[in-house]
């Protein structure tokens, strides 16, 4: 008799096993080597002498029913049916024979997903859901990614960069997309605009002060009615009051602006993590293309493309030349908005994931 199904856990992180490919499943922490043949395609084989080679293609983030159905059925007919997500939101399909990796690859690419984001290149932008979802976006992010990843199409679908290259775009400054070796973000550069005739209606006030992290805001009265006021001495400009107050407006057209950040690495191979550093602020929040932010993006990678060491990530190779020599090999303008002036950052933590005052 079978044995009963096990049942899925309905808290935490679902039960990976029953979706994995029969081989490995077969030999889960028993391999022996793997290797790339081409740019997309990783080939592992067990201990057991069984293969299997995986081939992964890029995708966007947000997708339609429509497009994960399509995606499905190419699993179904050239992949044996077993797909996995990476966590840049990349599609990998697992193959048992040779054989079968150039048909899936073709398919792949005659539907519009490239085959690329492996070893030393720039893989898939990770982001935040931006205006989908999110409840204090100031950008549309996706979008972004979809304007930038169309300059870097080639990028992905090769292996050229001295080492892979990780980008992270987030809808506003906490930066839910986290480190990365360019790092693109929206910075709001003025204290939020407050709608005093909404505010006792539509907020509770305590919550909006306990939200604020600097303790900016404090209840008012504004004209006999209850409100609240900003100390613009003391307000971040983080957006994080506009949730819990949208009377509190921050978005602007021209005051909302784009910051790019370069060095974050949260792998301790070769050197220690590290945060990454601004280069370039106020860059135009211009869709639907953002060409301004492709302009700085791309100038950066070819320049580290063509300076930096085997194996250098960004930050290694920035901190090697030094940081006034990347601006200058950059061309990116250093103004009074790269000097870190917060005392009580301690030299930015020291720089790394290691807190060691």
């Amino acid at each position: 008799m079978a044995d009963a199904p096990r049942m899925p856990i309905e808290s935490g992180v679902p039960e990976m096993e029953p979706y994995l490919h029969p081989v490995l499943k077969k030999n889960y922490g028993a391999w022996s080597w793997h290797d790339r043949p081409r740019p997309g395609v990783l080939h592992h084989v067990a201990k057991s002498g069984d293969q299997v080679w995986t081939v992964r293609a890029g995708t966007q983030r947000q997708m339609d029913v429509y497009t994960i159905r399509k995606l499905m059925d190419i699993a179904d007919e050239f992949a044996e049916g077993y797909v996995r997500f990476t966590i840049r939101s990349n599609i990998e399909f697992m193959v048992s024979e040779e054989s079968k990796v150039q048909p899936l690859i073709d398919k792949l690419e005659s539907e519009g997903f490239p085959i690329g984001g492996t070893g030393n290149s720039v893989s898939m932008i990770s982001h935040t859901q931006g205006w989908l979802h999110c409840d204090i976006p100031g950008t549309d992010a996706s979008g972004a990614v979809k304007a930038l990843m169309d300059d870097l199409y080639e990028e992905f679908t090769k292996e050229e960069m001295p080492n892979r290259v990780r980008i992270t775009t987030s809808c506003c400054q906490i930066n839910c997309g986290g480190q990365g070796d360019i790092a693109i973000n929206i910075q709001h550069t003025k204290p939020p605009k407050i709608n005093h005739d909404q505010v006792a209606n539509v907020c509770e006030r305590p919550a909006v002060v306990a939200r604020c992290p600097v303790a900016a805001i404090r209840p008012a009265m504004v004209n006999g009615k209850p409100s609240l006021e900003v100390d613009e001495k003391k307000c971040i400009c983080c957006g994080a009051c506009f949730p819990p107050c949208p009377p509190m407006q921050i978005n602007d057209p021209e005051h909302s602006k784009f910051a790019i950040w370069v060095g974050g690495k949260n792998s301790n191979a070769r050197s220690k993590p590290t945060f990454h550093k601004l280069v370039a602020s106020g860059v135009p929040n211009n869709p639907p293309r953002w060409p301004e932010v492709s302009e700085i993006v791309l100038k950066i990678l070819k320049t580290y493309k063509e300076d930096a060491k085997a194996w250098e990530r960004i930050g290694e190779w920035a901190e090697r030349i030094g940081w006034p020599r990347f601006f200058e090999k950059t061309g990116l303008p250093f103004t009074k908005y790269h000097i870190d002036n917060w005392r009580g950052g301690r030299a930015n933590l020291n720089a790394s994931a290691h807190i060691r005052f």
